[in-house]
């Protein structure tokens, strides 16, 4: 009953409370990037999710089969980048033949998960805390469900300010960082609910 605590826990406090996007600054080129429509948010999200969920399940059963059993964790970082580009090309493939217009959507973005530096951020920080393969699939996912969350929230609200009369210094990217600061002032308050 403690692990299910300490896992529920994790889960909120990766998602929401320490936001990989709004608190830790990972992953901005895509968040701020693909987030001009709800639909294509929602399918890089769910596109971060599956890699950074699996890239943890990988990464870890690697760290903790090879590199430690060998005493070769220096590699960690170079063994986890491999990774991550393997599964992305695993995404992209599997977008192009099942899903031909969220491929599209994505275009340039889907490769650049491979690059995303939330995905590779979440590996080692799983490595650093000492987490155990079950504890960082959790950790990889809830990470990538904040991820989700905040791209959506960000996309709904680009949407929505899209046809509103805002001054023209501030149209562009100006109002969408504006309203990503915004963003994460608000998910400071998730901190009460650890």
């Amino acid at each position: 009953m403690e692990q299910v605590k300490e896992l529920w826990i994790l889960l909120v406090g990766s998602s929401l409370v320490s936001n990989v996007v709004l608190s830790q600054f990972l992953g901005l080129c895509p968040f701020l990037g693909v987030s001009k429509k709800v639909k294509t948010a929602a399918g890089m999200g769910a596109a971060v999710m599956f890699v950074i969920t699996l890239a943890s399940f990988v990464a870890g059963v690697i760290n903790r089969f090879v590199l430690i059993r060998f005493g070769i964790q220096y590699l960690d970082t170079i063994v986890f980048i491999l990774v991550i580009a393997a599964l992305v090309q695993f995404v992209e493939m599997f977008l192009r033949k099942v899903m031909p217009s969220l491929y599209e959507a994505l275009g340039v973005y889907l490769p650049l998960i491979t690059t995303n530096c939330a995905v590779l951020g979440v590996a080692i920080n799983n490595e650093q805390a000492n987490y155990g393969i079950m504890t960082g699939v959790v950790n990889g996912f809830a990470t990538a469900l904040g991820f989700m969350i905040a791209i959506v929230i960000l996309a709904g609200i680009r949407e929505k300010t899209e046809y509103n009369d805002v001054p023209e210094a501030f149209r562009g990217m100006p109002i969408v960082l504006l309203t990503a600061g915004l963003m994460a002032i608000a998910f400071v308050g998730f901190s009460g609910l650890l």
